[in-house]
Formats: C-alpha cells, sequence, structure tokens
C-alpha cells in the first residue's frame, strides 16, 4: 500500500509527527517493532516518574508528623510499587492506540529498514515481510542506553535503566554509575525506598552538564538523604561471580572496590540506527547520529529524522517538536527552526532540577558580561508552607540590553515552573520586564521575580 507519509517509530517524536501529517491531510502508517509509544511512554519520562511518585508519597509519609498528621510505621511495598509504575504506562500506550485510530493512521507492527527513499521493509515478529511505500520518510528510531565495555549489561547484576524499573525485588545496595537525569533519579527512587546508593561520576560534579552551583546544591542534598557520592571517578571493572557486584573504581586517590546487590548503568544514550539501511541510501550520519538541516531533512530527498537519532538533545520534548516541524515541513508549510538554546531540561528526582539558557560560566564565556540572581527557597514563603526549603533559583541576564540568559532551578516543582523563563527567552524579554510582570504570592514561581530582582539590586524580600 501506498502512503503519504510513513513514520518509522512511534515514541514521543514519531507519534505526533504522524497526527500532524494527518491534521495535514496526508495518508499516514506508523511502524513500530515494540510498543506504541517508543521508550519514553513504556520505558522512559512516563513509567520513571510513577515511581519517583512513589518514593515521594513514601517520604511524606515518614515525615507525615512534621505536619502534624499521624502516620503509623509507613512501609513500602515494592512490587506494588513497580505494577503501579507499569500500569501507568500501558495506560498511556493504549492512549496511544486511541489516537492512531482517532488520526485514521495505520500501524503496522515490526522492524522497518529503508531499501529506497520512498520504500520501507518491515520484518514482522514472526519473520514476514512486507514493502510499504510512501512519499516521505521520517526517521524517528530513537535511542537506547549506552553500554561500556568495563560495564556490559547482563539485566541481572549489571542493568539498565529498564531493568531498574521491574526489578523483581528490591536491592539493599546499587552503585549508579552516571549522575545525569537517568542516574539521579534512580539514585533518588531507590535511595528513598531503602536501599543504599552509591553514585559513581566520571566528571568533576554531578549531573555535570547543569550550573555549577545547581550541582553544588543537589551534592549536598543527596548526601542529606544518605546517597554517597564519588566524582572524578571511573568504574575500570565489575566482578560479577559473587552474589552480587564487585566494582573496581579508580579515583583521584587511588584504587577502591565497591560492593553491591546490583549496578545500574547510567552512563548515556547511544542512537538507534543500525540495521535502518541508511548506509544502503547514503543518508549521512556523523559520531553516530544522522545528519538534518533545519527542516529536519536528511541529504536524501523525501527522508527526514528526528529525535535522539539526530544530533539535537536527546529528550522527548525536544523530538516532539522535530516531529512536527518535519510533518509541517513535507506538506508544504514554513516552519520556525528549533531554538536548541532555549530548550527546558528537567531533572525529577527530590529536590527537582529544570534548566534552560547559558549556565553562568557558559555565558561569561561566549563574552557576555551577566547580572546574576540567586532567590533561595528558604526565603519563600510558599516553600516554608508546604515544608520544602531546600533549593534555589538563579537567573542570569545580559548587563548591557537586560537579555535573559539563563534560567537554572533546583528545588519542589520547579520542573512545573521553568516554561515562563523558556517562554520569556522566546519573547526576547528582559529582567526589567520579569522584574515588573507581578507574579502571585505566595507561590513557589515568584521565585522567578525575586531572583530578578536579587540580580539588578531591588530585592525587598532577602
Amino acid at each position: 500500500m501506498a502512503y503519504d507519509v510513513i513514520v518509522l517509530g512511534s515514541g514521543p517524536g514519531g507519534y505526533p509527527a504522524a497526527i500532524r501529517s494527518s491534521q495535514l491531510g496526508k495518508k499516514v502508517a506508523i511502524v513500530e517493532r515494540e510498543s506504541l509509544g517508543g521508550i519514553c511512554l513504556n520505558w522512559g519520562c512516563i513509567p520513571t516518574k510513577a515511581l519517583l511518585k512513589s518514593a515521594q508519597v513514601y517520604e511524606y509519609a515518614k515525615h507525615a508528623a512534621d505536619y502534624g498528621i499521624n502516620v503509623a510505621n509507613p512501609s513500602t511495598d515494592f512490587g506494588g510499587v513497580i505494577k503501579r509504575s507499569r500500569g501507568v504506562a500501558d495506560k498511556m500506550s493504549k492512549g496511544i492506540q486511541y489516537l492512531m485510530k482517532k488520526n485514521k493512521i495505520d500501524v503496522i507492527m515490526g522492524s522497518g529498514k529503508l531499501i529506497a527513499a520512498n520504500k520501507l521493509e518491515v520484518t514482522a515478529a514472526d519473520g514476514t515481510k512486507q514493502v510499504v511505500e510512501a512519499k516521505n520518510i521520517i526517521i524517528a528510531t530513537g535511542g537506547r542506553a549506552r553500554q561500556l565495555p568495563t560495564m556490559p549489561i547482563d539485566g541481572k547484576k549489571i542493568i539498565g535503566y529498564r531493568e531498574a524499573m521491574v526489578l523483581p525485588e528490591q536491592p539493599k545496595s546499587m552503585i549508579v554509575c552516571g549522575s545525569g537525569a537517568i542516574g539521579s533519579e534512580f539514585a533518588y527512587f531507590y535511595n528513598s525506598m531503602g536501599t543504599k546508593c552509591t553514585i559513581v561520576e566520571f566528571m568533576p560534579r554531578i549531573v555535570p552538564v547543569e550550573d555549577e552551583d545547581i550541582s553544588k546544591e543537589l551534592e549536598k542534598q543527596f548526601k542529606k538523604q544518605g546517597i554517597e557520592i564519588m566524582t572524578n571517578s571511573e568504574v575500570l571493572k565489575v566482578d560479577t561471580s559473587g552474589n552480587g557486584v564487585k566494582a573496581t573504581v579508580k579515583t583521584a586517590s587511588g584504587e577502591v572496590t565497591l560492593e553491591a546487590d546490583v549496578l545500574l548503568s547510567a552512563v548515556g544514550v547511544v542512537a538507534n540506527i543500525e540495521n535502518a539501511g541508511l548506509e544502503e541510501l547514503g543518508i549521512k550520519t556523523e559520531k553516530g547520529k544522522i545528519i538534518v538541516d533545519i527542516n529536519q531533512q536528511t541529504n536524501v530527498p523525501g527522508v527526514y529524522a528526528i529525535g535522539d537519532c539526530t544530533p539535537g538533545q536527546a529528550l522527548a520534548h525536544v523530538a516532539s517538536r522535530e516531529g512536527i516541524n518535519a510533518a509541517e515541513h513535507l506538506a508544504g508549510h514554513k516552519i520556525t527552526p528549533m531554538d536548541y538554546n532555549n530548550i527546558p531540561g528537567c531533572t525529577y528526582c527530590v529536590p527537582e532540577i529544570a534548566s534552560v539558557g547559558y549556565t553562568e560560566k557558559a555565558a561569561k564565556e561566549a563574552g557576555f558580561e551577566v547580572k546574576v540572581g540567586k532567590f533561595p527557597f528558604m526565603a519563600s514563603g510558599k516553600a516554608s508552607a508546604a515544608g520544602a526549603l531546600e533549593g534555589f533559583v538563579k537567573v542570569i541576564y545580559d548587563a548591557k540590553y537586560g537579555e535573559f540568559l539563563g534560567c537554572h532551578m533546583i528545588g519542589m516543582n520547579v520542573t512545573e515552573m521553568i516554561a515562563e523563563a523558556v517562554v520569556a527567552r522566546k519573547l526576547e524579554t528582559t529582567g526589567h520586564e520579569i522584574l515588573t510582570a507581578v507574579h502571585p504570592h505566595p507561590t513557589m514561581s515568584e521565585a522567578m521575580k525575586e531572583a530578578t530582582a536579587m540580580a539588578y539590586g531591588e530585592a525587598t524580600d532577602i
């Protein structure tokens, strides 16, 4: 059967691309080898947030007395926590099935391989093959956990994020290798549930892509929670011959051996571009990613690529916008190209982290003279009432023109607050405009205005 558009992959980039193409009058099919919704919905963003919510509820129960509530001896049901997480993911996946039917998109289950610029060979789980054709093909194959030769994932003692979501029983101890979003979220979750966690980070600080002040604050809070942290450290080898794991770790002061029940490898993501027919078609790749232009087009006419298999940030919301852009461009619409310096990043441990734009260091290195303001939540009335005094909002402005260069937050619900900074930067809002825009009181969000007041020497609440 011939289509106008075939989307290879149904993750947070693929399914919006398919839906937008259908909305624009195209006949669309989507090819998926596993589950509708892709990794994010089934094994990433959504089920991890369900796990983290369970951990937060448990933390609230343990500290209920702080709020004048009596809860006697709360305990966890690890199996129940996992079951709830899977239920949330399954419900969301069924929602994508509904959206496909609603938008009259054909779903073809199987692994797709490009055999021409307008042809895709799909191999089903039983080995049967079919060829489908389309005027345009959008590659949205996503990514998977990176594996290091020193830590080969066996699914039992050395695990990746997928196994970490469905362990049959809770480990007593865990080594988490890598402190990006995945590593930090799982370290928080398992530590909160009662697992002894040690983070091993190769870089000099945890969450190394964040502003340095954010890294320092998260390390301080993690240590208060009982998480051990080793920075400037590298796992050289892992012995799995015993009951658990023994990891040999190179540190600044020499080698040490860590023992735990399991080791979680959270050292990044690699693109799924193997066996997709890219080489045969001459589609350009670089450093394991598909090269695209500002319209998400590859060098082969009619073939687009979006999401984790391309060079932009490996984030669900990036993939979604890229997918919609590709769908609109192939339909003849003029699109607004992605601004990769205005992409928010969120980490959902406790305290949460959210950021967008330049870090203070990057802004100075780019040649800006900056005004920096930082407002601690311990000075916030809403944070005090909520019992969430940890963290702060940090803002960075260009001293000359007031350009909003960056915003970095750590604290309760900051992942819900960062959108203000994203929209403000999109609209080229200045520091003065943020300062004079009346924010509601008492809220966590007024910390944005208070931090801006700090930057301009006009603070009245600290």
